[in-house]
């Protein structure tokens, strides 16, 4: 589902973010990315949602490559991929249900197809009921379901989650961690940055680790390994 090969990312002011990255993740896996503040987590992550683009190397999900994909084209290769940021990023005037369907509207869905589509994924994250609430009527928890709901509305075959319960407290980010292990269990791959030891180490999962643009390790299963 996502290959890097050799992949390097070098900004203008002269840091390298990226030093030779390989690697291979299959389509169904569930990936966390790990390591120390500026190790290069982040812009792993982007690269995969063409957030940033690499200075060398190759980026392929699901046959596209990403580092020579014209910028015209990236809106189309994003139906493909669900994005979760951990500020939520919702649009503030619209409801909830109004948030995650427009998730669908701007790749123009059927209209009749919509308040079906809506209505299920919603009901998944458990937020069928408060489908005419505002973002700023609920709690942040419920705001981050409904960010998920928006990033898998369209049945993306792969879901890149940027620290997801960073801004989450313990109970939350476990309800939150349940629905991302819902999504996985239905065959979507889901690639998570994140800095929460406690969940790394307890809901086991492939282990990416990043220092210094590098990846040092790359366990199934394995344990964050660092001290949080």
């Amino acid at each position: 589902m996502i290959d890097m090969k050799d992949v390097y990312k070098r900004y203008p002011n002269g840091v390298t973010a990226a030093s030779g990255i390989d690697i291979h993740i299959k389509q169904g896996e569930f990936v966390y990315v790990v390591g120390p503040s500026g190790a290069g987590k982040s812009t792993f992550i982007k690269m995969m949602y063409r957030e940033e683009k690499p200075s060398s190397g190759t980026i392929t999900i699901d046959g596209v490559n990403l580092a020579t994909l014209r910028n015209a084209k990236v809106p189309l290769m994003r139906r493909k991929i669900g994005v979760v940021f951990q500020d939520f990023k919702l649009l503030q005037t619209l409801t909830v249900y109004e948030n995650v369907a427009f998730a669908l509207e701007v790749i123009e869905e059927h209209p009749k197809n919509i308040k079906k589509q809506v209505m299920e994924t919603l009901d998944l994250v458990g937020l069928k009921h408060k489908a005419r609430m505002l973002p700023t009527e609920l709690s942040g928890g419920e705001q981050q379901r409904v960010s998920i709901a928006r990033s898998i509305v369209n049945s993306p075959k792969v879901v890149i989650a940027d620290e997801p319960t960073g801004n989450l407290d313990p109970d939350t980010s476990w309800e939150i961690m349940n629905i991302f292990d819902e999504i996985n269990t239905r065959g979507t791959t889901v690639v998570m940055a994140t800095h929460n030891k406690e969940i790394v180490n307890t809901i086991k999962h492939r282990v990416i680790a990043i220092e210094g643009g590098r990846i040092v390790r790359d366990e199934q299963r394995g344990d964050y390994g660092y001290e949080s």
